[in-house]
Parts: structure tokens; sequence; C-alpha cells
């Protein structure tokens, strides 16, 4: 069955999918990689594999049984537009978003490119939210461009882990801006100001801001287990949604 999940802005988890490759900086210390290890070792039904790309076809399913209105993240085990996930599955994947449209259903690539080709090929459905990943300025930010053209009723952009200042972003048509740090021993740092910068541009843009975490490092530059850090950023706890969501 689909799974609660422990992360802030989201229901449920869904994968259709798990397993990935990495292809930026922001894939480094792939939390999912780690856990499907983990999952691998425990013998966990579906990760057979590890974390080698593997089409879980019998899950495909599983929004179909959940008659409660719930908000899925999409193969928060994988990337949903991986190239080696052939364009038949994706549809399979669509057709099951279609059929349930009391459910919220959360996208997130590094692989914009791809999610913009096939998504301007099909009416993408109203409860879908299309999200690309921000790291950095060189892989991340023109991910941006790729997802502002694309039709979908909420756009937005998951900056975690945040790995260095972003200067100015051009934040039109983008919705929704989540922010976070790096989690785990080998965690790269994050620093306020980059934070900050970020979030003043979301009010200026009218785009909602939802900062995640400070991750490993806190904001006072230490480093300590990330629950002590807590999520508090310019003396506040920042946890909006677009203005059209229920959560």
């Amino acid at each position: 069955m689909s799974t609660q999940s422990k992360i802030e802005w989201t229901e449920q988890t869904w994968n259709p999918a798990t397993g990935c490759t990495k292809i930026s900086p922001g894939c480094k210390h792939c939390y999912a990689e780690t856990m499907a290890r983990r999952l691998q070792a425990m013998g966990t039904p579906g990760y057979d594999n590890g974390f080698k790309l593997s089409l879980m076809t019998e899950r495909l399913s599983q929004p179909l049984t959940r008659k409660k209105p719930t908000m899925y993240f999409v193969n928060s085990m994988s990337d949903l537009f991986h190239e080696d996930i052939p364009d038949q599955y994706l549809e399979q994947v669509f057709d099951v978003i279609r059929q349930t449209p009391h459910h919220t259903y959360q996208i997130l690539t590094k692989r914009a490119t791809r999610m913009r080709e096939f998504c301007m090929s099909l009416h993408v459905p109203e409860n879908v939210w299309l999200g690309v990943t921000v790291e950095d300025r060189e892989y991340g930010v023109p991910r941006i461009d790729e997802l502002r053209h694309i039709p979908a009723k909420i756009r937005f952009l998951s900056v975690e882990p945040l790995l260095e200042h972003l200067g100015v972003i051009d934040l039109s048509n983008i919705h929704w801006v989540i922010v976070g740090g790096e989690s785990g021993p080998k965690a790269r740092p994050m620093k306020p100001e980059w934070v900050s910068s970020i979030r003043r541009q979301c009010e200026d843009a009218d785009s909602s801001f939802f900062f995640k975490q400070w991750g490993t490092w806190g904001a006072d530059g230490v480093k300590r287990n990330k629950h002590l850090n807590g999520r508090t950023l310019d003396g506040a706890i920042w946890d909006s949604y677009p203005v059209t969501a229920e959560i």
C-alpha cells in the first residue's frame, strides 16, 4: 500500500517506480539511495534490486483503492521522468491520476526537459502539481525555465538541498517554493542568507514559501542532529502552501 510520509509538505508517498541514477550535485548524498539499500537489507518487498531502477506495476492501482482525498508525493524513491522509464508507463501513471480526481499528486523531478516534453504532449490533469529540484545555479536554476512553460495548475520548486546562494531567480509563474538543507553525516552546510534571499523573492513574486528544515547544519553553523536545529527562519515558521491547496 502507499506509505504515510514523514516529508513535511505532503501526506503520503506513492512509488510506482523505485531506484534512480545520479545526474547533478544534489544527488550526491541521495536519501532515497540510502533508504533503498536499508530496505533491501531488511528484505522489504519491492526493493530486491536495491536502488536499481525498477518499475513497480503492482503499485499502479494503489491510489484507486483510497477514498479519502490525499496529497501524494509521486516517486519519493525515484524520478518519474527518468530516461529509462518508458513513455507507455508514464501514461499508465497519468491514467491512474485522471481516475482519481479527489487526490492531489505532487511530481518532482531533476529531469525537467523530459518532463516538459512529455507533459506538452498531453493535457496535464488539474490534480497534478509539477515541480523541479533547484540545488544550485548551474544545474538547478535552468530547470525553472523548463517548468515555467508547462501548463500545470501548480508549479513548484524544491530547493533542497540548497548548496549555494542562488542570487536573483525568476519566479514568474511559479506558485510554490520549498527550501531545505541537507541531512546526514556528510551533509553540506546551508547559510541563512541564502534562504532569506529566496524567501524575500517569494514575497515579491507572490509565490508561497515553505521552509522545510535546516538539516544537519543549524542556522548557527553548528553540525548536530537535524531535529535539534528546528525549522525557524528569520524568527518564524514558514509553511505556506499554494492558495488552492488544502492540507
